[in-house]
């Protein structure tokens, strides 16, 4: 009889995992319809066209020919918090991506017992205040198991899938963020401190025009007024200085942060010039529109929607029946004088339907689909910023080296005229007003200057993050520094999981 019933429940799991189904939409990529015949002629302005090969946009910092630069990235990769933080993530979501898998097996497998004992002490009849005791024990095992018919537990590892793969993409997207706020933050402290050494060559030549004209109103050739005038600008513009220090102390700092390390000084900046340099072409032959489905972020927003999609499977499932499969196995007994242990066992199908949820589980796959489209339309954001950011750095680029070659000779000639009017000033042929004047234009168009090579430089770098470069795919290493996996380790028993390899997500 009992063979006969475990033929029977084989037969029936076999039966049901034969009708198996996956309720829900499956996943389908979101479709971008401008996308195809997008085309910004600001791209192909801001690029040449590359002689040999396209450029590798994993490593586009090191175009930039600046070992300190490549020196600062490497640091910041291995000891920035942020990406450690998206590197935990990962390993947060392979272990939920866990915890769903384990769910389409067995759910109950659980060993229980209890042993008691009982004293009695009646208070009533011909036994009143006689004492007696007995124990009682029992042990057993039960095991349950809900047949995936729906797919229930199937679109949960579905969604956990694509969660896991959302968390490594997201992790990708911080590298690409770190490299571009390291190479900004890195170019404008060099900015800085050529504003600073512009300032004071501004102040050492307003200085030579205040030494002249003491000089000439010493001599009588000259009035008071030339002298003031003269000693005003040179305060004003060493005034100006002080500004920019405290600029360049934050600007420090700020990379201090992104490279893990507290606010001081950078030993890796002291051989660093307060010069600019002169920027390579960019070689990049990649349609942009390529480029922008391939970005982490917007790969990390289409995970999204993959997750998300599975969910309302996961949602329907609850609008039928719940079919488990059951057995237990117990032993009982007690110590009272006639009563013999007892092994029993039980096997069996079993089912529950939640028939009156009063709108409960309907809402909550409306819930799920209104969440989806909420994601589809994120993606689709996602994309439409990335493009937005793809065409704002390329103007960028374009306009800001445009502007190069005219704020150079716009600064050759206000040198020019400084010359120029503090030669016939100290002539006599023309007023103090003028190499005032020519002191204030020179002061602006160098500064204008490196302005624009600041911004021409911030652009370029704009530009690459836009595109989605500087990623490269990540390490068990790259996730988590070996120091912290052996803290980890130590705390908890992980199974390997902090050495396996990081999979590379589908594109």
């Amino acid at each position: 009889m009992r063979r006969s019933s475990l033929h029977l429940v084989a037969a029936c799991a076999a039966a049901l995992l034969a009708g198996c189904t996956n309720l829900g939409p499956d996943y389908e990529e979101p479709d971008v319809a401008w996308l195809a015949e997008w085309e910004t002629d600001l791209y192909g302005q801001a690029l040449t066209k590359a002689p040999d090969k396209e450029q590798d946009l994993s490593f586009w910092w090191k175009a930039f020919n600046d070992p300190v630069l490549n020196e600062l990235i490497e640091v910041a990769r291995k000891e920035n918090p942020s990406l450690r933080i998206a590197g935990l993530a990962v390993l947060e979501s392979k272990a939920l991506l866990g915890i769903a898998t384990g769910a389409q097996y067995p759910q109950v497998q659980r060993a229980n017992g209890s042993w008691a004992r009982v004293d009695r002490w009646p208070t009533e009849g011909d036994d009143s205040g006689n004492h007696s005791d007995l124990n009682t024990y029992d042990v057993g095992f039960d095991v349950g198991w809900e047949a995936d018919f729906w797919g229930r537990y199937r679109r949960g590892i579905e969604s956990a899938d694509a969660a896991f793969f959302a968390s490594i993409t997201n992790q990708q997207n911080a590298q690409v963020l770190l490299a571009a706020q390291v190479a900004d933050a890195y170019y404008a402290y060099r900015t800085t401190a050529r504003q600073i050494q512009i300032a004071q060559e501004n102040a050492d030549l307003q200085l030579r025009s205040l030494e002249i004209t003491n000089k000439l109103f010493k001599s009588g050739q000259s009035a008071e007024l030339d002298v003031q005038q003269a000693r005003t600008q040179y305060l004003a513009t060493l005034s100006t200085i002080p500004d920019l220090e405290i600029a360049l102390k934050q600007i420090e700092n700020a990379l201090c942060v992104l490279l893990g390390r507290s606010p001081g000084d950078l030993p890796e900046m002291a051989s660093v010039p307060a010069t600019l340099p002169e920027l390579n072409p960019l070689f990049i032959d990649a349609f942009p529109a390529n480029l922008l489905l391939r970005r982490p972020d917007v790969r990390t927003a289409a995970w999204g929607v993959a997750a998300q999609s599975a969910q309302i499977g996961v949602a329907k499932a609850d609008l039928y029946p719940s079919i488990t499969l059951f057995g237990t196995i117990g032993w009982s007994g007690s110590s009272v004088n006639g009563t013999d242990s007892t092994l029993s066992t039980g096997v069996g199908p079993a089912f529950t339907w939640n028939l009156f949820n009063y709108g409960r589980i309907e809402n909550n796959v409306r819930v799920q689909d209104a969440r989806l489209q909420q994601v589809i339309e994120s993606y689709q954001l996602t994309v439409l910023a990335a493009a937005s950011e793809v065409d704002s750095a390329a103007i960028s680029v374009v306009k800001t080296l445009s502007q190069q070659s005219l704020l150079a000779e716009a600064l050759e000639a206000a040198e020019r005229s400084l010359s120029l009017s503090t030669k016939r000033y100290q002539e006599g042929y023309s007023d103090f007003q003028r190499v005032l004047s020519a002191q204030q234009s020179r002061a602006a168009r160098s500064a204008s200057y490196v302005a624009n090579q600041g911004a021409h430089i911030s652009s370029v770098i704009s530009f690459y993050r836009a595109l989605g470069g500087g990623w490269q795919p990540a390490t068990s290493e790259d996730l988590v520094p070996e120091t912290i996996r052996q803290i980890m380790a130590e705390r908890t028993d992980w199974d390997g999981m902090l050495e396996e390899p990081v999979p590379l997500p589908k594109p």
